[in-house]
């Protein structure tokens, strides 16, 4: 079957339904919410907001412009004027909505991780290839493909600007876990969550190795640590203790098909740390360093400059001339980390209008899955090494004309 609602079926705004409204959900609605006020993209209405708890939902609803609440999932996909399905609901959701929603012809955007397990993502790609064939697009939500200083590193690494990479160096630590009194959550039991660091911020940091390098990963090696094994229940001390059962860190050394070695580190009891994604990519003409909390900046080094010249510049990725700059301020007025979520709805809508395949795909977010499993096979047996078999070739894909603005 065919989209029902797809653009080439209808003429009217496409409807779009989000599922959970906690913290992405918020981040994802203010996207929805600005995206038409600075990219020409199709029209769209934000027609409901889905949650469990309905006073709770109407409230966010109304706060952050949806047009109606609902507490059931399943009779919003099934609705004929909704066209597009947002989940940013709790991972182990992810699976069984968004395949509903892409059996319904519903495009779908989910948030990373794909899914808690390797089956789960596997069903998720494997309907995803099924729907795109009836032209129904999907995407996972790896925001930070997103950043603009980001995106013009992958531009400089594609031109060979750096040279043959050799090594990088990935690491994302946070620290809002270093209470040992900090009270247990969803994302800190392994059947809600399906990992901890691994899965919640290791993904992002693999994501973006396999990005910036259009690379694929052949070996890995892992480990994974609990520092503090048990909380408090989620109402405080007088609920007892719980158990911890996911990782407080991980760390991993991946061996890619092109030769280049990735270490990756990950923590979310980093003290003092409190979003640092930093990425390093060094190559035999160049080098270039990162840190999310900084994201404006890109550290670029030329080597082939004579050496008595050489030394890291510090590019102010603000310039039309960047991705996605052109929609927002003059040269030099920064933006900010919320803005990683207008550009990726700005790609979604534009993949849907062109029928093009938006990217990153479920696929992507399998081979994500994949390493993030390896890393647990590998701990589970003492960091062995564990053969990628089979791994999937990570095609260079361009952004669709992301330096353009409205």
């Amino acid at each position: 079957m065919t989209a029902p609602n797809s653009p080439a079926n209808t003429r009217r705004p496409l409807g779009v339904a989000m599922i959970g409204y906690a913290f992405m959900g918020k981040a994802h609605s203010n996207a929805w919410r600005n995206v038409t006020a600075y990219f020409d993209v199709p029209a769209f209405e934000q027609k409901v907001l889905v949650g469990r708890d309905a006073a709770g939902v109407a409230e966010a609803a109304a706060k952050y412009g949806w047009a109606e609440s609902s507490t059931d999932w399943r009779a919003v996909i099934e609705r004929d004027d909704i066209d597009i399905v947002d989940i940013c609901a709790p991972g182990w959701m992810h699976a069984e909505i968004a395949i509903a929603a892409l059996q319904a012809g519903k495009h779908v955007l989910v948030e990373k991780p794909l899914a808690n397990t390797l089956a789960e993502a596997e069903a998720m790609a494997a309907a995803a290839q099924a729907a795109r064939a009836n032209g129904v697009q999907s995407m996972i939500g790896f925001n930070y493909r997103r950043v603009p200083a980001l995106a013009l590193a992958r531009e400089l690494i594609a031109e060979g600007r750096v040279g043959t990479v050799r090594q990088v160096r990935a690491a994302y630590l946070q620290d809002w876990l270093v209470d040992e009194t900090a009270p247990m959550s969803w994302r800190l039991n392994k059947e809600t969550a399906g990992s901890g660091a691994l899965g919640d911020i290791a993904s992002h940091t693999i994501d973006q190795v396999l990005f910036l390098l259009a690379d694929q990963v052949t070996e890995v090696s892992g480990r994974l640590h609990t520092f503090v094994g048990r909380r408090p229940g989620a109402s405080g001390p007088a609920s007892g203790m719980e158990e911890v059962t996911v990782d407080d860190a991980a760390w991993a050394t991946l061996s890619l098909a092109s030769g280049a070695i990735a270490s990756v580190e990950v923590s979310r009891v980093a003290t003092g740390q409190k979003n640092s994604l930093k990425l390093e990519v060094y190559g035999d003409k160049g080098a270039i360093l990162f840190d999310l909390e900084n994201l404006n900046e890109l550290r670029f080094l030329d080597a082939t400059a004579p050496v008595r010249e050489q030394g890291f510049r510090r590019i102010l990725v603000n310039e039309p001339e960047h991705p996605y700059l052109a929609a927002w301020w003059p040269q030099g007025h920064i933006i900010g980390w919320e803005h990683t979520f207008t550009h990726e709805i700005r790609d979604f809508l534009t993949a849907i209008s062109t029928s093009t395949p938006p990217s990153p795909s479920f696929e992507d977010g399998l081979e994500v899955q994949r390493i993030l499993t390896a890393v647990e096979e590998s701990a589970a047996a003492k960091s062995s090494i564990i053969h990628m078999a089979g791994a999937r070739v990570v095609q260079p894909t361009a952004l669709t004309a992301i330096s353009e603005g409205a």
